[in-house]
């Protein structure tokens, strides 16, 4: 059976945001570990300036998810009717909000009590439950031929 591929934008600015989202993702999990840990911890501390990381991923991440979210809208409207595509995206955007609002030192002071910093640790959260929703339900609606072709260049 032959899928339709993407429209080449939604591609570049999806397989964007799909290459910097996990690598946001671990590095705040390795932040949440370091400095807050609450509710856990990594086994093994990680040495780095691991705040900077993530703070550069998310910096990389900004334009690429405004741009995403632009789309979204505008374009790709019709797509968000599916909760599996609604959530993730909503959850980029609280993400990517609230990390704009927050300061690095609060982590670092040990301020764990700032309304940016619970709605950044929400999105951490609801993007590791909206990703792979999101993608069972590619894998439903298309199978293993709609996501090769998002993984094809033409």
């Amino acid at each position: 059976m032959s899928v339709a591929a993407p429209p080449a934008l939604l591609r570049l600015l999806h397989g964007l945001t799909a290459a910097l989202l996990p690598l946001a993702w671990l590095s705040g999990w390795v932040v949440y570990s370091l400095y807050d840990g609450r509710w856990g911890r990594l086994p093994q501390p990680i040495s780095a300036d691991w705040i900077d990381i993530h703070g550069s991923i998310g910096v990389a991440l900004w334009p690429v998810a405004l741009l995403f979210v632009g789309y979204a809208l505008t374009a790709g409207r019709w797509r968000l009717r599916r909760a599996a595509n609604a959530l993730p995206l909503l959850a980029l955007v609280l993400a990517v909000g609230s990390g704009k609002l927050m300061q690095e030192d609060w982590l670092r002071d040990g301020q764990l009590h700032h309304l940016a910093y619970s709605l950044h640790l929400l999105a951490w959260l609801l993007i590791a439950l909206a990703v792979p929703l999101h993608l069972l339900a590619l894998w439903r609606r298309g199978g293993p031929a709609l996501l090769a072709s998002m993984l094809r260049w033409r």
